[in-house]
């Protein structure tokens, strides 16, 4: 209903962050005075820390434990400073424990689903702590400089994989580890090494049975890219690698794992970017031909995906079936710089947000048929910080039907207009000629093996039935050679005329023989006038020309 939360009251001070736990039972937030805990149910306060410099909060994944951030800072009285990082038990309030957090790149622990294991990076260490008891290291994983890592989704057996930047010419790599066994040479599920990387990102499907690493450098020398050079790989936690071969050029804007963990989709290449669906073994599935894109959003559910174009682009939005592949709806955002779907599968949110934009803040929920169902834009003078969906449990919201009819509702929807190009005033009376696009646009198309029909060859019989192709192919054009004349003695032809005739008609053959007969005919009449005498079959020849 877009309406106000009824249990809530609006904090008056200003907020400096929130968050909601995994399941969206709690909520937390800070207004510049102290953290809160409430439910998401009836507001009611569960906790409340007095920790006004609070500039990042996260829920552990059961809702048991509150991580709070601030700024590490320095002070006379300190000069080692203060734990910055603090870690609260729920509902009890209880400090379980206060840790030292300089960079707020990986600033928060990581949780398997069950809250067994939790993983922090230390001094390029990985500590591994066990059912929340942050007081005892259970496990470390030291190796060289472990700059990365990614903890797997779901439950035990947890897998983390680990990046180690190169150095003096020795390659980067990214190694695959299941809990406990991290040491020994034969420890590691997987292993890819690659130069060309000062960062990665590493990208976890769900199933916890793959990871996806982006590997991407600040400067890119050959002088093609302004973004840098980008490269994608896959590594499987049964030992596969493979590198995520891109038929387009240019940089990798967006990697996302279908939430059935069966497919990823990738956009790339210079605009207009291409976007690709791969399958597990990395091939393409589908091609969704080029556009001005630079994202890709699965629903929950998986079943629809939207490509969108945001940013420094125009907010065109491309919702697709991916179990047809076919567009539902093409509407447009303008000015967006936030994107995310409800957790019902059926609603997306769109805001403009400080700081990347000050001006036209708010947010606008839709439907993924293009419809509008609700719009909010701040007063004048405020701005818009942060938009958030409460979370659900998995399975709170099962997959429906798609539809491809937009729901009629009061603000309309905003399909994106078809653009024509500018003609002057004085050529508008004209009938439009064709113009020429900077960028051929390329279509969809569906890249699996039988999509048109066919059915699905294994290499040998692929080789098999191209070398019965061209032996067929051999044979044809055998057939189309022009047969020998029947004279006994004619005349030299020119090598133009001997030419092969494959690909002529009946009717052209029988002409041009024609007429390198009666060309022959001709050069024996010349003979005989030069007083040459002729055999028989050449004046017979001479005479059948007559009768003709």
């Amino acid at each position: 209903t877009c309406e106000q939360h009824a249990a809530f009251q609006r904090d008056p001070r200003v907020c400096r962050c929130f968050t909601f736990s995994r399941d969206g039972t709690l909520f937390s937030w800070c207004n510049g005075q102290s953290v809160t805990v409430v439910k998401s149910s009836d507001s009611s306060i569960v906790a409340t820390f007095d920790l006004p410099k609070t500039a990042l909060l996260e829920f552990s994944p059961l809702g048991g434990v509150l991580v709070t951030w601030q700024p590490y800072t320095k002070s006379p009285d300190s000069p080692q400073g203060d734990a910055n990082l603090q870690l609260f038990e729920l509902p009890s309030g209880r400090l379980i424990k206060a840790l030292y957090q300089k960079k707020v790149d990986l600033w928060c622990p990581s949780w398997s689903d069950d809250e067994k294991i939790a993983v922090r990076s230390v001094n390029n260490e990985l500590h591994f702590y066990e059912n929340n008891d942050f007081n005892t290291i259970a496990n470390k994983l030291h190796m060289q400089k472990v700059s990365d890592f990614a903890l797997s989704p779901g439950g035990q057996p947890s897998k983390v994989a680990v990046y180690v930047p190169g150095s003096k010419g020795a390659p980067s790599f990214v190694r695959l580890y299941q809990y406990p066994v991290l040491g020994g040479p034969t420890a590691a599920l997987a292993n890819k090494s690659f130069f060309k990387a000062d960062k990665v990102t590493m990208q976890w499907n769900k199933k916890a049975s793959a990871v996806l690493v982006t590997a991407s450098t600040e400067v890119d020398k050959t002088g093609a890219s302004y973004y840098g050079e980008q490269t994608l790989h896959y590594l499987a936690v049964n030992g596969e690698t493979a590198l995520v071969q891109l038929p387009k050029n240019g940089p990798i804007y967006d990697v996302a794992w279908s939430p059935t963990s069966s497919e990823f989709c990738v956009v790339y290449g210079f605009m207009p970017a291409k976007a690709t669906i791969f399958n597990l073994k990395c091939d393409p599935v589908f091609d969704f031909g080029t556009g001005p894109r630079n994202a890709a959003y699965y629903s929950p559910q998986g079943h629809i995906l939207v490509l969108a174009g945001f940013g420094n682009l125009r907010g065109q939005m491309e919702v697709w079936d991916v179990k047809k592949y076919k567009q539902v709806s093409k509407p447009q955002a303008p000015d967006a710089t936030h994107f995310s779907w409800c957790p019902d599968g059926e609603h997306v949110v769109t805001a403009t947000c400080s700081p990347r934009l000050r001006v036209s803040n708010g947010f606008k929920i839709w439907h993924y048929t293009g419809s509008v169902l609700h719009k909010w834009e701040v007063a004048a003078g405020s701005e818009l910080w942060e938009v958030c969906w409460q979370n659900f449990a998995d399975g709170s919201f099962p997959e429906r039907p798609i539809r491809y009819q937009a729901t009629p509702t009061e603000l309309g929807t905003t399909q994106a207009a078809p653009t024509q190009a500018y003609r002057p005033p004085a050529l508008r009376h004209l009938p439009a000629a064709a113009s020429s696009k900077l960028h051929e646009e390329e279509p969809p198309q569906n890249m699996r093996p039988g999509a048109s029909g066919e059915k699905a060859l294994s290499k040998t019989a692929l080789k098999n039935q191209r070398k019965r192709e061209a032996k067929k192919a051999a044979k044809q054009e055998a057939k189309s050679e022009p047969e020998p004349e029947p004279s006994s003695d004619p005349a030299p032809v020119s090598n133009s005329q001997s030419a092969s005739t494959c690909g002529e008609s009946e009717t052209d053959k029988k002409i041009r023989n024609l007429k390198k007969k009666l060309k022959a005919i001709e050069e024996l009449k010349e003979q005989q006038a030069s007083g040459k005498v002729l055999q028989k079959n050449q004046v017979t020849d001479i005479l059948e020309s007559c009768d003709i």
